[in-house]
């Protein structure tokens, strides 16, 4: 078993019982996300829940809100005994980012991944910057930042280790 947070950044105010309908799918209980006013948009909401399940259940809601094009969101998951943590990262412009991260929450990249990224660069140094980047997320995370800020002050949720 493992656990992590489902963030939804924005979302319009008409989809929020459908993203709470489409985790309660996944998790198999009932989802009650708190929703309130996301301060960048109007008529847009954001809200946060916790889940625990499987191993596979961050990428089960992930794939259940996918469909969902008007919404930001970020899903992560905890490393397990078993199995690395997660994160992933929606917007309606870019799609789906999915990185693995260690127990402490940063995101690893493996050796295919980063030689990947140095073919496609080539000899251009920018090129490779701009590949490391996208490998790291950095475009979702420029998008999802003023979405993030918007929820200062909310208060945070702690996380306990799954046994």
């Amino acid at each position: 078993m493992t656990q992590g947070v489902l963030y939804v950044h924005s979302a319009p105010r008409a989809l929020t019982p459908h993203i709470e309908w489409a985790a309660s799918g996944v998790l198999g209980v009932p989802a009650r996300i708190s929703w309130e006013d996301q301060p960048v948009g109007a008529r847009l909401q954001r809200g946060e829940m916790t889940w625990r399940g499987r191993e596979d259940t961050g990428a089960r809601l992930v794939s259940s809100l996918r469909g969902m094009h008007e919404i930001r969101f970020e899903v992560t998951q905890e490393a397990t005994a078993a199995v690395d943590g997660a994160r992933w990262s929606c917007t309606p412009d870019l799609g789906i980012h999915h990185a693995v991260t260690d127990h402490a929450g940063n995101i690893v990249l493996t050796e295919d991944h980063v030689r990947g990224c140095i073919e496609r660069a080539g000899d251009d140094p920018v090129a490779l910057h701009r590949e490391l980047g996208i490998a790291l997320g950095s475009p979702w995370d420029e998008e999802l930042e003023i979405y993030r800020h918007a929820g200062e002050g909310v208060p945070m949720r702690w996380l306990h280790r799954v046994s």
